[in-house]
């Protein structure tokens, strides 16, 4: 059983939310590696049907795809029940939806955590509520992973909105395994750090948005800094799998979250210097925020100067991720 062997068996349904892309695709992948009949939910039908076939092409399963905005408590119920109908049921979920907004919390003022929280935690919320009675009605004993980040273990300077909604993820994920404690549903909630999932070219800047996408966008792809996502992937779903409670990836992740538990004010003092020494806010009507700039846009516009600290900082890497991971928005079709 599998319950006691810990193994993800052959033929278990899973389903995993934002799986069009990056890590979300990746989670996808491993669970259908594993022989899991995977359903992939994600906002934008084009990106769904690559990320399908980009599955079928490394692991040979097919994956089912639906629609949906997990922003929409009434979509998510839907296409979880559908989900359910088509494959007889449901053994693993995993709430991986999210955006990322970067620059200070005054750039994109409270449109900018509106959106985080709509997304990454009410997504969360739906996704959690509507999968549990399905859970709870497994075989083999339902699985809920949430995916959440060092950004909810302490505040990140340039990504408040961010942190403010994984910080929420992380409570309800705490909150529901307590709840089911002692159930055949296990909760597991992963806190990854920065990753190298080219994620850089669908987050959002504000402020001075070109020096916001530089310095992001070369630190999430510095590997002393951050992890392969192929490995993040692989560890989250072994977490699922071993019905661990809490996770933390990478050392980086691990020593900040320690070090905020035990000194939490010199914590916020160090994030305060390195807030510093990020751009800042430029000077605009309090009432007036700026549209944020999506990274497709920035990586093309850079300046020269930027372009080269990217290029010595470790920006290649997440680029070559966002390449392989379904990142990228397709090219112009080409004449036969």
């Amino acid at each position: 059983m599998l319950l006691t062997d810990h193994s993800l068996s052959e033929g278990l349904r899973a389903l995993v939310t934002g799986g069009s892309r990056g890590l979300g695709l990746l989670t996808g992948a491993r669970l259908a590696a594993r022989g899991c009949r995977v359903t992939l939910l994600a906002r934008d039908a084009d990106e769904l049907d690559r990320g399908a076939a980009w599955i079928h092409a490394r692991t040979g399963q097919d994956v089912r795809t639906v629609v949906c905005d997990v922003r929409d408590e009434a979509a998510v119920a839907s296409a979880v029940a559908e989900t359910a109908e088509e494959v007889g049921g449901l053994d693993v979920v995993i709430a991986n939806a999210g955006v990322i907004q970067v620059g200070p919390a005054e750039a994109g003022g409270t449109p900018a955590f509106r959106d985080a929280m709509a997304t990454i935690f009410e997504g969360t919320l739906h996704t959690s509520l509507a999968a549990l009675p399905l859970l709870r009605r497994s075989p083999a004993g339902g699985r809920l992973g949430l995916v959440g980040s060092v950004g909810a273990l302490l505040a990140v300077p340039h990504l408040v909105p961010y942190s403010c909604a994984k910080a929420a993820v992380r409570a309800l994920g705490e909150g529901l395994q307590e709840e089911t404690a002692g159930s055949a549903v296990s909760v597991t909630t992963v806190h990854p750090g920065l990753m190298r999932t080219g994620s850089h070219l669908q987050a959002e800047f504000g402020g001075h948005a070109e020096a916001e996408f530089a310095w992001f966008s070369a630190l999430a792809g510095t590997p002393l800094v951050s992890m392969d996502a192929e490995r993040a992937a692989e560890k989250i779903v072994r977490a699922v799998e071993r019905r661990r409670t809490r996770v933390v990836l990478t050392p980086a992740a691990h020593a900040a979250s320690l070090a905020h538990g035990v000194a939490p004010g010199l914590v916020t003092r160090v994030s305060g210097l390195v807030g510093r020494a990020l751009p800042t806010a430029p000077d605009t009507d309090p009432d007036t925020n700026t549209p944020m700039k999506q990274g497709h846009s920035l990586g093309d516009y850079a300046q020269p100067r930027w372009k080269e600290v990217l290029r010595r900082a470790g920006s290649s890497l997440n680029d070559r991720a966002a390449q392989r991971y379904n990142q990228q928005r397709p090219g112009p079709p080409t004449s036969a």
